[in-house]
């Protein structure tokens, strides 16, 4: 990559498809966190593409899946086949393609991995593979990739809650992301306010029901009454029968 292409950043990167992704996200994933088993076969990369942790969505790529993938990838330079032993093995090339460094890598792969994420999940999340001391190193490596569009903000950047996502969208996948992130901001920021009307329903509300217990309280309080002089007649009565009869 030539300096001038460096220094002038694609308007947009292309977009890759659910697949192109998962298997770079393994890729820069596996290269980091397990490196002895990297470059990768491909039944590793079904096996991690389809892993039930630290992905979203969750996938069930088959072998020619994944195979067609990487059929796909390398016509673009982003994955290359290792040649020799039994065994055929990939490898990602974005290190130099993207031109980033570790931490920005990370951060891409991760993204990659599970799409959309707030700062703090990202942090987190992103540190498995390169640490991420704090909030302020993640916005100092998140800040030139988003001027290269490598990541983008679905809200405003910097706010609390706001979410990311990688470049590689089609635009109209963007702009559904925007969306809906806009969508559940209004619905979390504005809660439920009763009106007045509502409330005075509600107070009117619980004093009936309050009366009608006061009612139901005393009704049984009669009764009561009404049961303990039953049995104080009915005891009478034994008393007297027993009287007449010498006990």
């Amino acid at each position: 990559m030539s300096t001038a292409a460096a220094e002038t950043p694609p308007i947009a990167w292309p977009a890759l498809t659910t697949a192109e992704r998962r298997i770079l996200g393994v890729m820069v994933e596996k290269a980091k966190t397990t490196p002895d088993a990297y470059p990768m076969s491909i039944n590793a990369l079904v096996t991690g593409s389809n892993q039930k942790s630290n992905r979203d969505p969750l996938l069930n790529l088959s072998d020619e899946d994944v195979e067609h993938t990487l059929a796909g990838l390398q016509p673009k330079g982003l994955v290359t086949r290792i040649q020799g032993g039994r065994v055929e093995r990939w490898r990602h090339n974005l290190y130099d393609l993207w031109n980033v460094n570790k931490v920005e890598l990370a951060i891409l792969g991760e993204l990659l991995l599970r799409g959309p994420q707030t700062e703090g999940e990202l942090r987190q999340r992103a540190s498995r593979m390169e640490p991420i001391d704090d909030l302020d190193a993640l916005r100092a490596a998140l800040k030139p990739l988003a001027e290269r569009k490598l990541v983008v903000f679905m809200g405003e950047e910097g706010r609390r809650g706001t979410l990311i996502t990688h470049g590689f969208h089609a635009a109209k996948e963007i702009e559904m992301l925007k969306s809906r992130a806009s969508m559940d901001e209004v619905s979390v920021a504005a809660p439920v306010v009763p009106s007045a009307w509502a409330n005075a329903d509600h107070v009117a509300k619980l004093e009936t029901e309050l009366q009608q217990a006061k009612s139901e309280i005393a009704a049984l309080r009669a009764q009561m009454q009404q049961v303990q002089q039953t049995l104080q007649y009915t005891k009478e009565q034994l008393q007297s029968l027993k009287t007449s009869l010498g006990g």
